[in-house]
């Protein structure tokens, strides 16, 4: 009887630890939780001062994977094993994104998703820093969408301290920098170790009197779809109340969602090890006239469950631009270079701002 009691106690007093700790830590989370405004004004960084002063722009589009989603790496949240790459493997990833971008050094606008700017999952590299380093020539702004002290999961090798965001690059001069914050979030307390999903307006004066809207955003994953309307109706108001205005409007980034009518299973191969249901933009989100430009030869996305192999990871899209009707798709190329610095792709775009 003593020992059944004393294997009670034991247990007890484990139980109570375990709460002590799993409170201590939501406690330290609603502590410093970060609560940004609806609207920001963000930092404009850069020493150029030129204006945009012709109609043909050109655009890259990029969801970097904080130098942690390379090719080897398959990722716990999404059925994987890993939590975070070597440090190695980070200055690899790091390095193959700077070579790619140094090929686009002369693009208009470079909008790209979860850069880093202190985060354990990449061994604290300030990844924002860098590439404005690396891109000496452009301006440069940075919204924060993930600024959590202390991410705990999983719980044998917790994630700790994530600083994240959306950076934009430009050698034009803007007149307007605004974080938006998107409504909604997931339940507590899940949701305060989760992104603040957020999208970064730029707005660039023309000289025909209007102005060009360049919006980078970075959509909702792992929600089953209510999180992802509410922010794009949000959107949506904002993107009607500037083109209403006269003005041109460009959206792009990972929406985490196919384009409208989107074939999911486009790039299926014989060898797939699974497939996955993509939510789509709705056909009728946008009026007629609003242009969706993808490349639909090339995957902008990868399933990270597994280190990614070419003939049998599954891919899709869920990078693109969203163009008003008074701007006319030239070109768009997606770039394939086989998911090595990231499980996302770059997309490269050109338009013309028509009169």
């Amino acid at each position: 009887m003593k020992i059944v009691l004393l294997i009670l106690k034991i247990l007890l007093g484990l139980a109570l630890l375990i709460g002590l700790i799993l409170g201590g830590i939501i406690l330290y989370a609603m502590l410093t939780d970060f609560k940004p405004e609806e609207k920001m004004t963000v930092e404009h960084l850069g020493t150029s001062n030129k204006t945009l002063d012709k109609n043909e722009v050109s655009l890259l589009v990029w969801n970097i994977g904080y130098c942690g989603l390379g090719a080897e790496m398959d990722f716990f949240y999404d059925g994987g094993k890993m939590v975070r790459p070597s440090k190695d493997l980070v200055s690899k990833y790091y390095a193959g994104v700077e070579k790619t971008l140094s090929k686009y050094k002369n693009t208009d606008f470079i909008l790209l998703q979860e850069v880093d700017m202190g985060s354990k999952r990449s061994h604290y590299l300030n990844e924002a820093e860098g590439i404005a380093k690396s891109l000496p020539q452009m301006n440069h702004a940075f919204g924060v969408n993930y600024d959590v002290k202390f991410v705990p999961l999983p719980f044998t090798d917790p994630m700790g301290r994530v600083k994240s965001g959306l950076q934009s690059l430009s050698p034009y001069k803007s007149t307007e920098n605004t974080r938006y914050q998107f409504p909604g979030n997931f339940s507590f307390p899940k949701g305060l170790f989760f992104l603040d999903r957020c999208f970064l307006l730029q707005r660039f004066p023309l000289n025909n009197g209007k102005e060009l809207i360049v919006i980078n955003t970075h959509n909702s994953a792992y929600d089953d779809g209510s999180l992802k309307a509410k922010q794009m109706e949000y959107l949506k108001k904002v993107l009607m109340d500037e083109y209403e205005k006269g003005n041109y409007v460009i959206v792009g980034g990972d929406w985490n969602q196919t384009p409208p009518g989107f074939d999911n299973n486009t790039f299926k191969k014989p060898g797939d090890k699974e497939t996955y249901d993509q939510i789509a933009v709705d056909f009728d989100y946008m009026p007629q006239d609003w242009l969706w430009a993808y490349d639909p030869q090339v995957p902008t996305n990868r399933k990270n469950s597994t280190p990614y192999e070419k003939m049998r990871t599954f891919t899709t899209v869920i990078d693109f631009c969203l163009l008003s009707p008074n701007i006319q798709l030239k070109t768009v190329k997606g770039v394939d270079i086989d998911f090595e610095y990231s499980d996302h792709q770059p997309i490269y775009f050109e338009v013309i701002l028509k009169d």
